[in-house]
């Protein structure tokens, strides 16, 4: 007995929208925001600002799928409902194929910048697939973290007519909030990742250590980003990183549910701010 076309499009989920839950959507656009807005702090202009975005999407994209290709048998192994891969909605081969796609792409957009901001970049995102293929399960987990996040401002300083690599404060920056965003990442699945023979740096140290790690991190990168340019730090700096404080305790200290993601959007509020901070000072990059 066979369907009619209509009936299997009916039972067939559309694939784009499934691919687009299995991308890690929410920290792609994420990082893929804060790029941009470095970059036009960083006076890439429109065109500029365009190149960054669109090369940074494609390579966030690459590691979210190559991130999911990877992990669906373990995913399986652990129940988890909100990976299609692991639940039979998308076959691994055909997110891995979606991830080969976009680092295809990520290698022209990136090039467009100029070849040695082009080559940072890639570098980045390499880390990035470095972490999937194997990173996570060692002690070194976080280095990835820190070489795709602080290559981000050397790919934007380096595209700029200029071609001037970053100050040393924001690589800094970036380098530690990406750690602190691997760390509270990492919070919702410890117990999983420890099942199935995940140890990365995070997993090692326990649920409790990351807690309270995670804020700090993210802490001593927002006050590198506000005492770190030269100058005298101004009264909004100050006020910035009071509320970036705050807002790191809240999301990632106090306790939560199990498998809460809440610790990870506290890290983007605060790496949004770190931003903020760096568009307030953005002819300082460089």
């Amino acid at each position: 007995m066979s369907l009619h076309p209509s009936e299997v499009s009916a039972r067939t989920p559309p694939r784009i929208p499934v691919l687009l839950r299995s991308c890690h959507l929410e920290p792609a656009l994420a990082v893929t925001v804060f790029a941009t807005a470095l970059a036009v702090a960083g006076g890439r202009g429109v065109a500029g600002a365009a190149l960054v975005a669109g090369a940074v999407l494609a390579g966030q994209l690459s590691v979210g799928w190559c991130n999911d290709a990877a992990d669906a048998q373990r995913d399986l192994v652990c129940g988890r409902r909100d990976k299609p891969a692991a639940t039979g909605e998308l076959p691994p081969r055909a997110v891995a194929v979606a991830a080969g796609a976009a680092l295809g792409l990520c290698v022209p957009l990136s090039l467009l910048s100029g070849a040695v901001a082009g080559a940072v970049h890639l570098v980045g995102v390499a880390a990035g697939w470095a972490y999937n293929l194997g990173g996570k399960r060692t002690v070194l987990s976080p280095l990835p973290y820190a070489v795709g996040f602080g290559s981000l401002p050397a790919f934007v300083t380096l595209g700029a007519p200029s071609q001037a690599w970053p100050a040393w404060w924001v690589v800094t920056a970036g380098a530690l909030l990406g750690v602190g965003a691997h760390v509270v990442n990492v919070l919702p699945d410890i117990e999983d990742d420890l099942t199935t023979g995940v140890r990365g740096l995070p997993q090692r140290l326990g649920r409790e250590a990351c807690r309270w790690s995670a804020p700090l991190v993210m802490l001593a990168a927002v006050g590198v980003v506000v005492v770190g340019p030269p100058g005298a730090v101004s009264v909004s700096g100050w006020v910035l990183a009071a509320v970036a404080g705050s807002v790191a305790v809240v999301g990632t200290a106090l306790p939560s549910a199990t498998g809460s993601r809440w610790p990870f959007r506290a890290a983007i509020a605060v790496a949004g701010m770190a931003v903020t901070q760096l568009l307030l000072r953005g002819s300082d990059m460089a």
